[in-house]
């Protein structure tokens, strides 16, 4: 570097300028943090897109073969393309458009507009009377806020208009996003019309449905034009209640029938009911409130609380509001506890930089702290980083860190004083003596996060903020250790200071006897440690591994998934049972909502939404306390094994990250859904032999029964009617069909023609249903008709265009994932290698999304080890110097297992970035001890006393950094999410950095051939 320049004395002198910079700084920076969002957690990308189509009246084969499979097949030309899934039912399939992981944020909606296109370019070719193609692209998003609103005393429909008033105030709420009813019953007029009694009569539905068409449509009637103005003509007979349609009189064959004498009209709510949703066993309506990107969260959550006030303060008595989901309380409490452990790190590196560099030295350290972190705010809120759970860890992480830049510039000018220089030139030393090998380090351990930052998948977008806020911190810990430390020292520094006695103390004394132990036997140290560092890759094996741990929210999650053919009020009966016994009155509970024959609302973005269904509901559960929601976890699950063995009610926490469901999930996949069948019956009953696995379930297996009418083809055509007829008045009678609509203020009231109840239950009515012939004649259906029940499957699950049915399983003990995956290993290839071709069994849950997640990493580790090469080559400029600061790095793993194996914590996604993160740590280090050991050489000195004065010069700033690194991540290892990287690291850098001044010496000896001075005694003991 050009010795011309000096940053450090530049500093010096320009002192107004660079204090008017650390003032701007300090003021920015306390703006920026006042500014900065709050989130619990980081956004990641959610890629994946629904796509829904209907075709009423059509089986499951024919919905797979003829919709569905076309729909894939076109689907699987997009470049960016990971799998389909969909889930397929009679009438009815949805399919599931899952992006590739490396799929960039940016291009995800680009995306989905081109699904669309590709999409609607085959709609023609579908079959007749498709309905659809649907698209949902807002799959991942997230209403941060429900209310759930209860009427006592009120019906549906006076409650929803309530509801319907609060919502369009709730829209005026700033940055408010979507606002979606939840539970909402709707309205309909049912015609009850006896298919005997019109036979009788001489008279069909079509008449019927003809005359009320015809009366209530709306129909331009013209425009009067005078001379002066336009009058519009209005044409009256529109039906506006159900009042109206009583009054109604049909003209049939030149006779005349009120409507009320051929059909029963009752005004009321969906029959079967629409998906339920319920607070604390009650029924009741919700609003889900979602936020507009980017906005603050806080800010949002204290506006439209002052706006639901507001409302609620209207609302008449008998109405409850419960406020169920409150994310900015979440996320204030989140922020809170992190913000804490940020304090209380800060705290500790502040308490080891007073104890071991003194009250004057360790404040100058103590106000580089705070400046590093102001301008790590003011890029955070330009760069749009809020925070949240992983960019505050990442400033805990990063202090440690960013407080040996401004220690190695302190002890630099300390150690200059004590020489008798002047204290402007002590200051200057900083630029001249330190700054480019610090540099080095710095961005060396910013380069060891790379692998954080290019993970493309969405763990890696999960987590990607710690390598933003990490790499910032560092950077800017380095500026302001060449351009600020200086001029703090000369404030702060006495003009000069005594040399420190000879005389060591008993830690110096202890470290120089273990050094010179090392380097006079230093191939019993290398040996000694490559033997330590061989143990700690076998102990590697008794590390459980992980992808991300569960949530440590209150709430618990209840999945509830009855037989296949339940209907919706049978899974609400069972629903309301186990509430009543089990939740009502429970004091662990605070409160709980339901959802019945749907999931709830993505209230967080990790949580995971189940498509609808008549046989699934799903409970949310706020405990007490974690301790209480733990308890409520085992308590539920056994109360749910023993009362309900026929219902599959998984308990479970929320999850951390990319959610996942049942840990363990193996796939069986094949072209025939019945011998796919078959083959997942068979490998349940391996996995059944596991006592590790909880009960194993299948998304799909069950089959149902189903009527068939079989018609006589030639009979029916002698008669004049067809398969379409039927079909047309068997849904008539059953389920009922659409007539005409009631315009009742903003709502849509359907019309709805069926038969009575004790009709439409009974295969006799159908057997006795009149169906209009030719001839005017009423011919029944048992006159042309076969009926006989078969089995079919209700549902059939594919991916890739595959049937595919997925085996799900919890663990029962506290194994890991990952440790039952291997174990389980053995007996899945057994069984895998003895099917057919085309049928195959894939490793899915956790296990196969932490490889995905962990496997760009691997990717990225070699520009990872590119780039740290690069920077200390253009240090160190010496293959051999590069190896031995290399060589250091992999011993850390042994720190790294003895902490994971110590403390039990397991080897996660998060914890694998720790340990790649001390590669650059460790790295640092050396390379600062060997830059000092190459300029004592050069100074004159003894090769063997330069390695010698080196390690003892060194040890102090090494091992005082190393204790601010590895303490300051205590608060954070109480935490769940940060606990195994905190570990993982304590130990790695504890370790690391003993063999940075132990090893590294004995290595350097070694490897250069130093002979041991004869003039030097060999030590006798070794101070213990």
């Amino acid at each position: 570097m050009n010795k011309s320049f000096n940053l450090s004395e530049w500093a010096l002198q320009h002192k107004s300028l660079v204090w008017y910079f650390m003032i701007l700084s300090m003021v920015a920076g306390i703006m920026s943090y006042i500014n900065l969002g709050r989130e619990e957690d980081p956004d990641f990308s959610i890629k994946t897109m629904l796509i829904q189509a209907s075709w009423p009246g059509a089986s499951v084969d024919e919905m797979t073969s003829q919709v569905t499979d076309r729909i894939e097949k076109k689907l699987q030309e997009l470049d960016s393309l990971d799998y389909t899934k969909s889930i397929n039912t009679p009438g009815q399939t949805t399919i599931y458009v899952n992006l590739l992981e490396n799929t960039k944020a940016a291009d995800v909606k680009p995306t989905w507009v081109k699904v669309r296109n590709m999409i609607n370019d085959i709609a023609p070719t579908l079959p007749q009377g498709v309905q659809g193609p649907a698209f949902i692209d807002s799959f991942g998003d997230v209403y941060g806020n429900i209310y759930a609103f209860t009427a006592d005393g009120l019906t549906q429909r006076q409650l929803r208009d309530y509801l319907e008033s609060a919502r369009q105030q709730i829209l005026s709420v700033p940055n408010v996003g979507k606002v979606e009813m939840i539970g909402a019953q709707d309205e309909v007029v049912y015609l009850d019309l006896s298919p005997k009694q019109m036979a009788a009569l001489g008279i069909s539905q079509q008449d019927i449905v003809q005359t009320l068409q015809n009366q209530n449509a709306v129909v331009a009637s013209g425009t009067l034009l005078t001379s002066s103005e336009r009058i519009n003509l209005r044409v009256s007979g529109q039906f506006a209640s159900d009042e109206a349609l009583r009054n109604i009189n049909l003209r049939v064959n030149d006779r005349f029938f009120r409507l009320s004498d051929v059909a029963t009209i009752t005004r009321g709510y969906s029959d079967p009911e629409q998906p339920l949703f319920r607070v604390n066993g009650k029924p009741a309506i919700g609003l889900a409130i979602g936020m507009k990107p980017g906005a603050n969260l806080l800010r949002f959550g204290e506006a439209l609380t002052e706006k639901m006030d507001k409302v609620i303060a209207d609302l008449p008595i008998g109405i409850g509001v419960h406020h169920v989901a409150d994310q900015a309380v979440v996320v204030e409490e989140a922020v809170g506890g992190f913000t804490k452990a940020l304090f209380e790190a800060i705290a500790i590196v502040l308490a080891v930089s007073f104890i071991s560099l003194g009250m004057r030295a360790g404040f100058v350290v103590a106000v580089s702290i705070p400046l590093v972190l102001a301008i790590t705010f003011v890029f955070m809120e330009y760069l749009g980083i809020s925070l949240q759970r992983i960019s505050l860890g990442a400033l805990i992480i990063a202090l440690g860190l960013l407080v040996d830049d401004a220690m190695i510039a302190i002890e630099m000018m300390v150690s200059k004083l004590e020489q008798g220089e002047p204290l402007p030139k002590a200051a200057t030393a900083v630029w001249t003596s330190t700054a480019f090998p610090m540099l080095t380090g710095t961005l060396v351990t910013v380069a060891s996060f790379i692998p954080v930052g290019l993970n493309d998948s969405a763990a890696g977008e999960f987590t990607f903020t710690l390598f933003v806020v990490i790499g910032i911190s560092l950077i800017v810990s380095w500026i302001v250790a060449v351009l600020f430390a200086p001029l703090l020292g000369i404030l702060i520094l006495p003009s000069a200071m005594k040399k420190h006695a000879e005389t060591k103390g008993f830690f110096s004394r202890t470290f120089s006897g273990l050094l010179k132990v090392c380097m006079t036997w230093p191939k019993l140290t290398i040996l000694a440690t490559a033997g330590l560092f061989g143990l700690s890759l076998f102990g590697m094996g008794f590390v459980q591994q992980q992808f991300f741990p569960a949530s440590d929210r209150p709430e618990l999650i209840v999945d509830w998934t009855a037989r296949q053919n339940y209907t919706l009020a049978q899974t609400k009966a069972e629903m309301d049972g186990f509430e009543a016994k089990h939740l009502i009155g429970n004091e662990d509970v605070d409160h709980w909502t339901s959802y019945v024959g749907q999931g709830a609302k993505r209230f967080v973005l990790s949580f995971d939404v189940q498509p609808n269904s008549s046989n699934f509901g799903q409970m949310i559960v706020v405990a007490k306390s974690v301790e209480a929601r733990d308890r409520l976890i085992a308590s539920l699950s056994q109360a749910a094994t023993v009362e309900y063995p026929g219902t599959d009610v998984f308990v479970k926490q929320m999850e951390l990250g990319p959610p996942v469901g049942r840990p363990i999930q193996y796939r069986v996949a094949g072209p025939d859904p019945q011998k796919v069948r078959t083959y997942a019956a068979d490998l349940t009953s391996v996995l059944g032999d596991n006592p590790r696995l909880g009960r194993i379930v299948s998304d799909w297996n069950e089959p149902a029964r189903v009527v068939k009418v079989d018609l006589l083809q030639d009979k029916a055509r002698q008669l004049g009617v067809s398969s379409s007829d039927i079909a047309t008045a068997l849904n008539n009678v059953t389920g009922g069909s659409t007539i005409t609509q009631i315009r009742d203020s903003i709502y849509l009231i359907d019309v709805v023609g069926r038969a009575p109840k004790a009709e439409r239950e009974s295969i006799e009515t159908l057997r006795n249903l009149q169906l209009p012939g030719s001839n005017g004649q009423a011919v029944p259906l048992a006159a042309i008709a076969n009926f006989h029940y078969e089995l079919e499957q209700p549902v059939v699950w594919r991916r890739d265009r595959m049937a595919t049915i997925t085996l799900q399983a919890a663990i029962t003990d506290g194994s890991q994932p990952a440790t039952v995956d291997q174990l389980l290993k053995p007996s899945i290839d057994a069984f895998s290698a003895k099917l057919p071709d085309g049928y195959t069994v894939e490793t899915g849950g956790s296990v196969e999304s932490s490889a995905k997640s962990q496997a760009p990493i691997v990717a990225v580790v070699p520009l990872m080890l590119l780039t740290m090469t690069t920077i200390l080559m253009f240090q160190l400029q010496s293959f051999q110097r590069l190896f031995m600061v290399f060589i250091v790095a992999p011993l850390g793993l042994i720190g790294v297992v003895v902490a994971l194996l110590s403390s039990g914590a397991p080897l996660g996604f998060v914890a694998i970035l720790g340990v790649l993160a001390l590669i650059g740590i460790l790295i640092r280090n050396s390379v600062i001890l060997v830059v000092e050991i190459d300029s004592l050489r050069k100074a004159g000195k003894d090769a063997w006393e330069a390695v010698r004065e080196a390690a003892e010069h060194r040890m102090r700033p090494i091992m005082l950094t190393a204790a601010a690194a590895s303490l300051a991540l205590i608060p954070i290892s109480r935490e769940i999410f940060w606990g195994p990287m905190a570990y993982a690291m304590m130990g790695g850098i504890v370790v690391g950095t003993v063999l940075t001044l132990l090893f590294l010496p004995a290595l350097y000896v070694v490897w250069f051939g130093i002979k041991r001075p004869e003039t030097e005694e060999p030590s006798e003991t070794v101070v213990a």
